[in-house]
């Protein structure tokens, strides 16, 4: 049976559609479909960027190459000045991989910005060193230098982050239903 092919009315298409721009794909077939793709492209993108920006403003500020999600667990290490054990930072990240925090936290170690203090499987926590503390207040204060001077200067964009951060939030947990949904019901 042959599939119908579904045009997108011009009111439905994106704000920047222009003329020989088409949006349809396996993955935007309809409206809700273009504008939900059109989000996930520039999370994708946002992520990527956001964790370039994470690596070079860690980089000027120590010696590590380490990647936006090493950068991030190592703020949140940091983050109200208490130990954290692994399952607080897959928590806290949202993450569920385990050995990848694991080597991250030996990156960290290694790097003298994270300790690892206790023993056991429930006795581990792991907290910034007097470097670490360095790294990040340093790393604090080239972001608001930069990155949080730049979103200053555009009109109107606190507002914006505020609803951008509710839409993310909202959708992170559409994101997480939809995964249990279809982790229940795959086949084989």
């Amino acid at each position: 049976m042959a599939r119908k092919n579904i045009q997108i009315q011009n009111d439905a298409a994106p704000d920047h559609a222009g003329p020989g721009i088409d949006y349809h794909w396996h993955l935007a077939q309809g409206p809700a479909e273009v504008d939900t793709t059109e989000l996930e492209f520039a999370l994708m993108r946002c992520f990527e960027g956001f964790g370039r920006w994470q690596s070079e403003c860690l980089a000027s500020v120590c010696d590590l190459a380490a990647t936006g999600p090493e950068n991030a667990m190592l703020h949140v290490i940091r983050m109200n000045d208490r130990p954290k054990t692994i399952k607080d930072l897959a928590r806290l990240t949202n993450r569920d991989d385990v050995p990848n925090i694991q080597y991250s936290l030996r990156k960290l170690i290694g790097a003298g910005l994270v300790l690892r203090r206790g023993s056991g499987r429930s006795g581990v926590t792991y907290e910034v060193t007097e470097e670490g503390r360095r790294v990040t207040e340093d790393y604090g204060a080239l972001r608001r230098r930069l990155l949080i001077q730049a979103v200053a200067n555009v009109p109107g964009f606190p507002a914006r982050l505020a609803e951008a951060t509710r839409a993310l939030n909202l959708l992170s947990g559409i994101y997480e239903e939809i995964s249990r949904v279809a982790a229940t019901h795959r086949r084989g």
